[in-house]
């Protein structure tokens, strides 16, 4: 459910497409909640793994889902031999060491769950820990970090407005098509031709959204086609396996992206 990690020595690579660092980089310093908006895999994890290298702070990571409660992320009594202990979740580790946590698809979590997160995204910076009676004060450097898919999510579930407004917001997209291509080519070792002809098909496959394609490709999918042609994968190959085969299962929508392929690389 969650992972951490301490700042590496080899910097996370993150190009930025504008202000994005600079505005994270005064939300921690000012001690303000962030969310980060943006579709999947435009690099919003990513970013937060560069910003926390940046800052030289840890990094505890959750993967929110329908089923997260309170007691996972705050923490619970465990029976251990004869004795009943307290075990911190991974949000109070985080307030406790003065760590960065990131709540990945936080809307994903139950909303008695996501209240929990209220008296840290203010003034107060506390964290109550109903069970043991203890009201915890964020260690300095705690930052709290959370993401979702607006445009996904929109048709299914969303923040309150009472949570949305305690977090400082920045918008992440898909990157323009140079930047996508430079990303494309150092994440993935393709050579950066190849790689602006991928970009050039994401950009192709991302209209046909009002044909009925859920999700659009992502960075992350073209980063895992560039992969495969890096290895020895034909293109064509590696943009089905990669692109267009994780997109749907529609036969209709499937047959035409194949085609787009076809007809990019012949």
């Amino acid at each position: 459910m969650d992972g951490r990690s301490r700042p590496e020595a080899a910097e996370p690579y993150y190009l930025p497409t504008g202000n994005e660092v600079e505005i994270a980089g005064q939300c921690h310093a000012g001690g303000l909640a962030l969310m980060l908006k943006g579709p999947t895999g435009c690099g919003k994890t990513r970013f937060v793994e560069h910003m926390a290298w940046r800052l030289g702070r840890p990094l505890i990571t959750v993967s929110c889902h329908d089923d997260l409660t309170a007691s996972d992320l705050v923490g619970r009594f465990l029976i251990r031999h004869d004795d009943t202990v307290w075990q911190d979740g991974p949000l109070t580790r985080a307030v406790r060491e003065g760590a960065i946590c990131y709540l990945d698809e936080v809307v994903e979590a139950r909303q008695d769950t996501i209240v929990v997160l209220h008296p840290l995204t203010d003034y107060r910076r506390m964290l109550p820990i109903d069970r043991t009676g203890e009201l915890l004060e964020a260690a300095p450097g705690f930052q709290l970090v959370v993401s979702y898919n607006p445009g996904y999510q929109r048709m299914l579930k969303d923040l309150k407005p009472s949570t949305r407004q305690r977090f400082v917001a920045i918008e992440l997209g898909f990157p323009p098509p140079p930047a996508e291509a430079a990303i494309v080519a150092t994440e993935s070792g393709v050579e950066h031709g190849t790689a602006a002809a991928l970009v050039e098909l994401a950009g192709r496959l991302r209209s046909l959204r009002d044909r009925g394609l859920a999700e659009v490709p992502s960075t992350r999918l073209l980063i895992a086609a560039g992969r495969l042609v890096a290895s020895g994968i034909g293109i064509r190959d590696a943009c089905d396996a990669a692109v267009i085969s994780p997109l749907s299962d529609d036969p209709t929508l499937l047959g035409a992206m194949r085609e787009l392929v076809g007809a990019m690389f012949p």
